[in-house]
């Protein structure tokens, strides 16, 4: 599938004609922001001619003939967008910004609640002019409520909603997820609520007010734990990488390095008995049922592992994928980003940076048909389209 191509250099993807504004900083409101860029819409990045986007000064910075070493952190981020820069104590440079607001279809913004309102870009100042518009603010806590004003990064939402307390090892210390899932969470519920709003304004004429806090976020991806409290009153516990509900469904060591396997149901699990040459463990009452297996999955682990260290990790795999088993290495991100697999999917695409040089960034990851991602305009340098936007957006001077 191919896209054609407007002469401005922006794909006619299906979210083209939409005017975004993102107010983004670090990672969740950038991220949100690249969502709608990747699949068309106009997005420009508002950043304060001082400091700009926090990411830009995260390291490792990639070097090129054309300008200075630039960010590959910022990059994974803010593909596809422009840039302009105001000053909001400013006061002809703050009517500009208001100007574009009044223009905007979608703002997405993640600063403190309260910041964006003493200059008067909340949504309810911006929304007299724009009736139309769908404003989305991500933050910690959301703009209301007891912690609306504290600060927030991930690992703080990570270890206060809940997250932390089931990762790592059971006899081990609360660890935070190695990607920040709650920044993204915030900004993938954020995008889909915006969109929704999108629709909701195209028929009704009124825009939303959209308030995406992280911390609810993550508890609303953590569906299985607060549903298992609820159920029995016990909070879960960290399990490494076993599963509370399911065995064998975890992580085990080969004779040279770990894999996994997930063996969710009773047939699958007959074919891990096989597989080991132990079809007895099949009609072992510690391991008949599902909720046996789950019951006394220290045990059934102890057993499966002084089988599994006797032959490599890659011999137990092909053994498990020939007999339809759920399992995969355990791999690290150099691995996975050199698989054959996903250099097949087409998921990778060259980016270039503003100083010439030229990265590889990973796409949109969800197929479209009858549309196909590409990195169509490298991230921006700060402030770097002020007069194309103020003409193109039709603002005056």
């Amino acid at each position: 599938m191919t896209s054609t191509t407007p002469a401005n250099g922006q794909p006619n993807g299906p979210l083209q004609g939409l005017k975004v504004l993102e107010f983004g900083q670090i990672a969740a409101g950038p991220f949100a922001g690249m969502l709608f860029a990747d699949l068309g819409a106009d997005v420009v990045k508002v950043e304060r001619p001082d400091t700009g986007d926090g990411m830009r000064e995260w390291p490792p910075f990639l070097d090129g003939e054309d300008g200075d070493p630039f960010s590959a952190n910022f990059s994974s981020l803010n593909r596809n967008k422009r840039s302009v820069a105001f000053d909001f104590k400013a006061p002809e440079q703050l009517e500009r910004l208001r100007a574009l607001c009044a223009n905007a279809d979608i703002i997405v913004e993640n600063y403190r609640p309260g910041v964006l309102a003493k200059f008067g870009l909340d949504y309810l100042s911006l929304a007299e002019a724009n009736p139309r518009l769908v404003y989305c603010s991500i933050s910690g806590y959301g703009q209301q409520g007891p912690y609306a004003g504290k600060g927030a990064f991930d690992v703080t939402i990570q270890a206060i909603s809940g997250l932390m307390s089931v990762t790592g090892e059971e006899a081990g210390e609360p660890v935070k997820c190695g990607v920040p899932v709650a920044d993204f969470v915030a900004g993938l519920y954020g995008a889909y609520t915006v969109l929704a709003a999108v629709l909701q304004a195209q028929r009704t004429g009124r825009g939303a007010y959209i308030d995406a806090p992280m911390l609810g976020s993550v508890l609303g991806i953590s569906a299985l734990q607060t549903s298992e409290y609820y159920g029995n009153g016990i909070a879960p516990k960290r399990l490494g990488s076993a599963h509370p509900r399911n065995a064998p469904y975890q992580g085990y060591r080969g004779s040279d390095k770990p894999f996994v396997i997930a063996a969710g149901n009773d047939k699958l699990w007959g074919e891990v008995c096989a597989a080991v040459g132990s079809p007895e463990l099949a009609r072992d009452p510690r391991f008949v049922r599902q909720a046996d297996r789950a019951r006394n999955q220290k045990e059934l682990a102890g057993l499966l592992q002084e089988t599994f260290g006797r032959r490599t990790a890659a011999e137990w795999l092909a053994e498990f994928d020939r007999r339809g088993v759920p399992c995969a290495p355990v791999n690290d991100y150099a691995d996975i980003l050199h698989d054959p697999a996903v250099a097949a999917s087409g998921l990778l695409h060259e980016l270039e940076l503003p100083n010439g040089a030229v990265t590889t960034t990973v796409g949109y990851p969800i197929g479209l048909s009858g549309y196909s991602f590409r990195a169509y305009r490298r991230p921006p340098l700060k402030g770097e389209h002020n007069e194309t936007i103020i003409e193109e957006w039709g603002i005056g001077t």
